[in-house]
C-alpha cells in the first residue's frame, strides 16, 4: 500500500463520522462538557428595571436644580421592591438590584444626598435613567446566548444559570479505549527487564482524550500474542469503545501483529502509512461502529498523531468540527534544509524578542523516540513535502501545541 498524504488520511478517517448521542446533565456536572442544542433563555435578565446603585429612586425633574428637598415614603432592598408610586418631591430609598418603583426614573446615589429623618436633600442632580438597569440590559426571554457545540466553561455555566436552565444537552462522552502493545513495555513504577523499556504512550493519549472531553479507559500491555491482542481487542468492544487506539505493532516487521489482528477482528481498513513525519505507520479503520486508529509506537510519533488525528476524530463525535492543521505564519529564527516527500512536523521553541516579535526555532535533534524534546516544544513547524531550503526570517507555518 503506497503512502497517502496527510490531507487524503484526514478525509478518510472524518469522512461519514456523526456526532453522537446527547444526553442531559445536572448544571454542576456540565463544566466543560459540549453543549449539544442551542441554548436560549427562559426568562428576561433582569426582569425589571432594577437599581445599578445605592440611592434613592427620585423623579429626575424634581432634582434638576439642587439643593433640593424630598420626602422619604419607604425603601426597596433587594428581593422587595416598594409597592407604591413615586410622586413629585417623593423618594424611595433603594439598594441595587432592587425593582425601581413606579414614578422614579433615576437613581439618586447616596453620596450626593444627605438625610435627615423623612427629609432627603439632592446635593447633586441625576437626569432620567441614571443609574438604572432596564428590563432585558443583559438578555431576553427566548434569545439563544449558548449555540449547539460550545465547550462549556465557568463564563457559559454562570449564563445558564441566569438564564434558568437546571441541567443541559450535551454530547456523550467518546469511550476511547486504549491498547499499548509489545513485549518490551512494563507500566510506570516497576522495574523493566533487561530488554525492557517504560510504556509512556498510553499515559499522554489518554490524558490528549480527555481535554478533548473523551473518556479514556486504559486496557494495558498486550504482549506480541496473537490471542492476547485480540483478547483486548474484543475488551474494547464489551466496553462499547467508539475507538480503540492501539499503540505500536502496525509497522511491517515479524513481531508487528496488531493490523494482522485487528484484521482477523473484522476490521475495515481505512488506509495504513502516511506520507508524514513522525508517524509514517498511522492506521486506521472500524470494526463495527468502533472506530480504530493504530499509532505508531515511537513515543513522539503517537502523540503528534494524536494531535493531528485522535484530536479531530473525538470533537467530530462531540459535534465541534476542527482544522486540525489551522496554522499561523512565524519567522524561522535559523536556517532549514530542505525537506523529502514526506510532510515534516518539526518540534520547536518559539522566541520573542525585545520588541515582543516571536519567531520559531526547529530543534536540531528530531527524533521520534525524544520525548524530553516534545515536552519542551511550544510548537511544530510543518514542512510540505518536497519543501526547499529556507533561510532564517522566512514565515513557516506553525501549530502551537496546547498547553492542556
Amino acid at each position: 500500500m503506497s503512502l497517502i498524504s496527510v490531507d487524503e488520511a484526514l478525509a478518510r478517517l472524518l469522512g461519514g463520522v456523526a456526532p453522537l448521542e446527547s444526553e442531559r446533565v445536572p448544571l454542576d456536572r456540565a463544566n466543560g462538557r459540549i453543549l449539544a442544542e442551542d441554548l436560549a433563555a427562559t426568562r428576561t435578565q433582569p426582569p425589571f428595571p432594577a437599581s445599578a446603585m445605592d440611592g434613592y429612586a427620585v423623579r429626575a425633574a424634581d432634582i434638576a436644580t439642587v439643593p433640593a428637598m424630598l420626602t422619604v415614603i419607604g425603601e426597596a432592598p433587594a428581593g422587595h421592591g416598594f409597592s407604591g408610586t413615586v410622586g413629585p418631591g417623593q423618594a424611595v430609598r433603594i439598594f441595587t438590584g432592587a425593582p425601581v418603583p413606579e414614578g422614579a426614573d433615576t437613581i439618586l446615589i447616596q453620596e450626593n444626598a444627605t438625610r435627615e429623618g423623612d427629609r432627603l436633600t439632592a446635593t447633586e442632580p441625576a437626569a432620567a435613567g441614571r443609574f438604572i438597569r432596564p428590563a432585558g440590559l443583559d438578555f431576553s426571554a427566548g434569545e439563544v446566548l449558548l449555540t449547539a457545540g460550545t465547550r462549556l466553561g465557568f463564563r457559559d455555566l454562570a449564563l445558564a444559570a441566569a438564564m434558568n436552565h437546571a441541567d443541559l444537552p450535551v454530547r456523550r462522552r467518546p469511550r476511547v479505549a486504549i491498547l499499548a502493545t509489545g513485549d518490551e513495555l512494563v507500566e510506570p513504577g516497576t522495574e523493566p527487564g533487561p530488554d525492557q523499556i517504560i510504556a509512556s504512550n498510553h499515559a499522554g493519549v489518554a490524558a490528549l482524550a480527555e481535554d478533548c472531553g473523551a473518556e479514556a479507559h486504559q486496557l494495558g500491555i498486550a504482549p506480541d500474542r496473537k490471542e492476547a491482542l485480540a483478547g483486548k481487542i474484543r475488551a474494547a468492544d464489551r466496553l462499547g469503545a467508539d475507538i480503540l487506539v492501539t499503540l505500536g505493532g502496525a509497522s511491517v516487521g515479524d513481531h508487528d501483529l496488531v493490523q494482522d489482528v485487528l484484521g482477523d477482528e473484522g476490521m475495515d481498513l481505512a488506509f495504513w502509512r502516511i506520507a508524514m513525519r513522525p508517524g509514517k505507520p498511522l492506521m486506521a479503520g472500524h470494526i463495527g461502529k468502533m472506530r480504530v486508529l493504530g499509532l505508531p509506537g515511537n513515543p513522539v510519533s503517537s502523540l503528534v498523531c494524536s494531535l493531528l488525528f485522535l484530536r479531530p476524530l473525538i470533537g467530530a463525535l462531540l459535534g465541534r468540527a476542527q482544522d486540525p492543521r489551522r496554522a499561523e505564519q512565524l519567522p524561522l529564527a535559523v536556517d532549514v534544509g530542505e525537506n523529502d516527500r514526506r510532510e515534516d512536523y518539526l518540534r520547536a521553541a518559539i522566541r520573542t524578542d525585545a520588541q515582543g516579535r516571536e519567531s520559531v526555532e526547529p530543534f536540531a535533534r528530531q527524533d521520534s523516540s525524544m520525548l524530553a524534546t516534545l515536552a519542551r516544544a511550544d510548537a511544530l513547524v510543518v514542512r510540505p513535502p518536497h519543501a526547499p531550503a529556507l533561510t532564517a526570517g522566512t514565515p513557516v507555518p506553525v501549530l502551537r501545541l496546547p498547553e492542556h
